[in-house]
């Protein structure tokens, strides 16, 4: 109809959702048009994930009304999301583990399914939005990296008129994310919208036509972003003023350059498919250094950080521990070191999602004294512990017996960080830590992280986010197809020179 033609391409009016008695959304308003970047921004908790949710019929909304193209509509359920034209590319994905890649895309697509066809489709697919897939590949051996890659084909496969994406580039390379950029802007240009929820306000700022801004589940509003910096942004989001890097040198750690707190000397390891992940690593970590391991997802930083907590076996080399030989064994041999651990997936294998935040924060000490008095735990010491932890983390929850899983992404990093920092350690690794967050909880983080080194920690950070490794890092190590690509020191990094490196390039510096 006519008026469809002329009217916004969807419209939430007045939408409210409540979950037992917490209100995830009040009374949002959201219009978002044809052939637009319309980014979602707020911190985590701030309800983007809800209104997302419910414009895809995951969630039915308590009050409040969708209208696409000008009808109203009530959707039932993301199939029926999905035939009204509108696909989301989920923050935790959504694919078969045991599935391939071709599998995974094709599933639910009408037709009978011939591997080698499907297959063919796929990479073709892959290659046509400049994101290339191993379309054989089963999906539970992909990093998180190739796992987004392929959420996000598989939203193009359904020809979505409005797509949703949920931090779509925590894990590319500055080139990888112009080419998605580029992607998202013809997908406009064809009349499609797209959603850009982010947590970077630079990306923000690059890819937007407009910006709604949420804050505690309501609307702060709607901005043009021709006229608006990512420091107006922040405000909006967060309330307050924030700072935006971590690039303070009266407040950088002291390098201790005599003293090696982590070293590995020619570590080789397999991957799940067996093959080779890790080729001659060399690396050293010194106390109160920062070392950033940057490259993306699937050069083997995965498995670095795997042979590093000896939850993968290393088929060569040496890693040692403040000049400990680490076998490589137990996983719990590198915790009795001192080697604390931030993993890339906070509820799959950093913390268990069931259990309270006070039982999660001493997980990795209700073994031994004072925790453990004989076979008991003193129950009185772990609630103690665990309000002097949400106190200082400013880990946001009801209470410490809360199940973790009820908590926001931003506080669930909170309260891993403060069961890590806990142990007294003396090394640090720390895989993407940020990824996901919003810009208060990635200031809360990258703080931590700081004072960590500080206080004499090595910190060895696993990280797909440049700006990041930029701020914090003393040195970066560039990683491609297993090997150390090159090591730059801090001042004299150059994005490019590193982005080069990250597709493999031009190599560069030592390899320590």
């Amino acid at each position: 109809t006519t008026a469809g033609a002329s009217a916004p391409a969807v419209v939430m009016s007045g939408i409210t959702k409540r979950f037992s008695g917490v209100v995830a959304n009040e009374n949002v308003h959201l219009e978002l048009r044809r052939g637009e970047v319309h980014a979602l921004l707020g911190e985590n908790g701030a309800g983007k994930s809800t209104l997302s949710n419910v414009l895809i019929g995951l969630y039915h909304p308590d009050e409040g009304t969708i209208a696409i193209d000008g009808r109203e509509v009530r959707i039932t359920s993301p199939r029926h999301a999905i035939e009204l034209g509108i696909g989301m590319v989920h923050q935790h994905f959504r694919l078969v583990p045991t599935f391939s890649v071709a599998e995974n895309i094709v599933l639910g697509l009408p037709g009978s399914f011939r591997r080698a066809d499907a297959e063919a489709w796929v990479r073709e697919l892959g290659e046509r939005h400049g994101m290339p897939v191993d379309a054989a590949a089963k999906v539970w051996q992909l990093s998180v990296g190739e796992q987004q890659r392929v959420e996000i084909l598989k939203a193009l496969s359904r020809d979505a008129k409005v797509l949703i994406l949920d931090e779509p580039t925590a894990v590319l390379t500055p080139q990888e994310a112009e080419v998605l950029f580029d992607n998202v802007r013809s997908m406009a240009a064809e009349g499609r919208t797209v959603v850009f929820i982010s947590h970077k306000l630079d990306e923000v700022s690059a890819v937007a036509d407009r910006c709604t801004v949420l804050r505690d589940g309501r609307n702060v509003g709607t901005v043009d972003m021709a006229g608006i910096s990512s420091r107006e942004l922040a405000r909006l989001m967060v309330g307050r003023d924030v700072v935006f890097n971590a690039d303070d040198t009266a407040e950088r750690a002291q390098v201790d350059r005599g003293h090696v707190v982590l070293s590995l000397r020619g570590v080789c390891c397999v991957d799940d498919r067996g093959r080779q992940a890790l080729d001659h690593v060399d690396l050293d970590v010194h106390a109160g250094e920062i070392v950033a391991v940057c490259g993306v997802a699937g050069n083997g930083q995965r498995e670095l950080a795997e042979v590093v907590c000896a939850t993968r076996r290393r088929t060569t080399g040496d890693v040692t521990v403040d000049g400990t030989a680490v076998t490589g064994r137990d996983p719990r041999e590198p915790i009795a070191l001192g080697v604390a651990h931030i993993p890339q997936d906070r509820l799959k294998t950093g913390l268990a999602p069931s259990v309270s935040v006070e039982e999660n924060l001493v997980l990795k000490s209700y073994r031994s004294s004072p925790v453990a008095s004989g076979p008991f735990i003193r129950r009185r010491l772990v609630r103690e512990r665990a309000l002097d932890a949400i106190d200082r983390f400013g880990i946001k929850t009801p209470g410490p017996t809360t199940p973790t899983r009820l908590l926001s992404g931003g506080n669930v990093q909170k309260v891993l960080i403060a069961r890590e920092f806990g142990g007294d350690p003396k090394v640090l690794l720390a895989a993407s830590p940020t990824r996901g967050l919003d810009v208060g909880a990635i200031e809360t983080v990258r703080h931590h992280l700081m004072e960590a080194a500080r206080a004499g920690v090595g910190v060895l950070l696993i990280t797909e986010d440049l700006d990041e490794a930029l701020a914090l890092a003393d040195r970066l190590a560039v990683m491609y197809e297993g090997r150390i690509a090159g090591v730059v020191e801090r001042g004299t990094a150059d994005i490019t020179e590193i982005g080069l490196l990250m597709g493999g390039g031009a190599q560069t510096g030592d390899d320590r």
